[in-house]
């Protein structure tokens, strides 16, 4: 079957062939938000999606690869051979399409775990996970910030998976790691800065704020392990997040 030029269907295609192939591969990024939040489509939060996002569970980069040379995509040799124990990068040359397949975890700015999470939806991470991954990029732009309205605007907080944003999950990993715990309290100031400029109904706009204000309020207010503590104290005189590469398409 050729590559479809719809991106949810092909989505779909990629994690049903993985799937025959006894290879879980979850959607991850803006597609996968807009999946679970209808507010993505709102004239100040729509953006397209030319790209595909996936993480594999398990850490076997000649397996993803396979799989992806076999639905038609084109891997980059280069960046593969470099970044293959961690991330691999494929392309569609007739839909201008680059799909981006991290292996075992995701591991951007930061590093997150989420094999262990991986079965609780059947197409994409969960919505704490999904939150995290946007919210731990230190240098956001608007599509990035449009997808983090879109989640909080359409999804409370609380102590599920059930179309719930996790508050016990985020809290646990930034509880854990001083380096996350700082991106994500400063993305969320940046969310509820930039949101406000939004051609929004100020209903949206407050709902929005107030539930980046209640995530906050429970990071801040949640315990923090030994390992947060110590690197606390050496706070932002050494960098605390990596810099992802800037891959250009092929």
């Amino acid at each position: 079957m050729s590559i479809r030029s719809d991106p949810y269907q092909e989505s779909q295609r990629i994690i049903d062939e993985g799937k025959a192939q006894r290879l879980t591969l979850r959607l991850l990024g803006g597609l996968a938000i807009r999946i679970h939040s209808p507010s993505a489509e709102h004239r100040s939060l729509a953006r397209p999606y030319p790209d595909l996002d996936f993480v594999l569970g398990e850490k076997r980069s000649d397996r993803a690869e396979s799989l992806l040379t076999q639905l038609g995509y084109e891997p980059d040799k280069t960046f593969n051979l470099l970044n293959g124990d961690h991330r691999l990068l494929f392309y569609d040359a007739g839909s201008n399409r680059q799909v981006d397949i991290f292996l075992g975890q995701f591991r951007m700015c930061h590093a997150l775990p989420v094999r262990e999470r991986m079965i609780l939806e059947a197409m994409t991470l969960p919505l704490a996970e999904l939150l995290l991954t946007k919210l731990q990029i230190v240098q956001m732009n608007k599509k990035d910030v449009q997808d983090i309205c879109a989640l909080l605007l359409d999804h409370p907080l609380g102590d599920t998976d059930d179309e719930t944003i996790n508050l016990l999950r985020i809290v646990e990993l930034c509880g854990d790691d001083w380096g996350l715990w700082r991106t994500v309290t400063l993305s969320l100031d940046k969310v509820w800065d930039t949101s406000r400029t939004f051609d929004m109904e100020e209903g949206a706009k407050q709902t929005i704020c107030g539930r980046a204000d209640e995530l906050r309020q429970a990071l801040e207010a949640a315990p923090k392990s030994l390992r947060w503590k110590l690197r606390a104290r050496v706070g932002e005189r050494v960098p605390w997040y990596d810099l992802p590469e800037e891959v250009k398409r092929a």
